[in-house]
């Protein structure tokens, strides 16, 4: 199931995307509407509206965003960094989440802006702990995410706060996959249409469930929390006026476009 989160007529709610499109766009697509949240049982509405009809927005509002560092070992490589020997995680705050069409907005302090094409874990239910044989149990689906970075404050400054959460850093979308084996598909990101990134997760050093494991061991996750599960090589820059599309297989593609502040 692709489980949206989307606004109509000022009202936000929950749906499930249903249809094949035959384009680039979301003809032939329609979004059922869900009749409470997906992270409890619940059950679809029947009323169902064209998806160009309304506005998607990100799939969901985490409390918090635990992103992963140099999980992919071509990617460390690039940046002239060496693997970490266990999972590296950071924060990402919730103000830094933006749906898909969104803008990004470059930050003032930057002069380096990078994209990082990402596949998003969604978290399902409070958990803590978890076994490794339980992880799926505690996962609603999977998503698009970009970890866009200011990649000269990144290198600059000891700590990633600014450099990774800054407001509009953490586009995603554009829905949730429930229905998907997340081992080896393809990641990709273009920018203006170029492509830049092209990756496989099967390529991840620490796997999902190594991720969750490992983060749980220390902290609860809240339904709709989001893990960031690192980028492959490829990153590069953006600048205002670009578009930048991360397409995940199986999932969609997840588009926005670059602007100034102010």
């Amino acid at each position: 199931m692709r489980i949206a989160r989307f606004s109509i007529d000022g009202n936000v709610a929950f749906g499930a995307v249903e249809g094949d499109s035959t384009g680039p766009g979301l003809d032939g697509l329609v979004i059922d509407i869900i009749k409470g949240v997906p992270f409890a049982d619940f059950e679809l509405s029947g009323t169902k509206v064209p998806l160009d009809k309304v506005r998607l927005l990100s799939p969901v509002l985490p409390n918090k965003i635990v992103a992963i560092g140099r999980n992919y070992a071509a990617h460390a490589a690039e940046l002239g960094n060496e693997v970490p020997t266990a999972p590296w995680a950071f924060f990402k705050p919730s103000t830094s989440v933006i749906g898909p069409g969104d803008s990004i907005v470059y930050p003032s302090f930057s002069r380096e802006v990078h994209h990082e094409a990402e596949l998003a874990v969604v978290i399902k239910r409070l958990c803590r702990e978890v076994p490794r044989e339980r992880v799926k149990d505690v996962i609603l689906g999977y998503t698009c995410a970009n970890d866009v970075t200011a990649r000269d404050t990144q290198q600059t400054e000891k700590q990633w706060a600014r450099a990774k959460g800054f407001d509009s850093s953490c586009p995603l979308g554009p829905w949730i996959e429930t229905d998907l084996d997340p081992s080896d598909l393809a990641v990709t990101a273009t920018v203006n249409g170029e492509l830049r990134q092209a990756g496989r997760t099967a390529q991840m050093i620490n796997s999902i469930e190594d991720l969750i494991v490992n983060i749980t061991e220390a902290m609860t996750l809240l339904p709709g929390d989001v893990l960031l599960t690192g980028t492959p090589a490829g990153v590069g820059p953006l600048h205002p006026g670009d578009e930048v599309a991360v397409t995940i297989e199986g999932i969609g593609t997840l588009t926005n476009k670059v602007i100034s502040r102010g």
